[in-house]
């Protein structure tokens, strides 16, 4: 059984106490959009990648291989940032 921390325990004000601790926590369950990859569509510029705030672009020798969900919040920012538009990244109701 887990036992809660009481409020002495918690750090003050959202600190980060480990660094690169994000990676441990799926945080993409709660959006309502999420972006669908469309390889054929895409010229593999990384401008989603190069936008995306949660680092969900998987990339591989220079390439996009697909999208991490696990983390994307479903903002839509790599969507927008697409120069093909709806040929290589479009956003769908969850």
């Amino acid at each position: 059984m887990r036992t809660l921390k009481t409020a002495r325990e918690i750090p003050i004000g959202a600190l980060i106490t480990e660094a690169g601790n994000s990676k441990d926590y799926k945080t993409g369950d709660w959006r309502s959009m999420k972006p669908i990859w469309h390889e054929e569509g895409c010229v593999h510029c990384l401008m989603c990648w190069v936008f995306c705030p949660d680092v969900s672009i998987k990339v591989e020798n220079g390439k996009m291989v697909g999208i991490d969900y696990d983390h994307c919040k479903g903002c839509g920012i790599c969507a927008r940032e697409c120069p093909r538009k709806e040929k290589a990244l479009e956003m769908v109701k969850e």
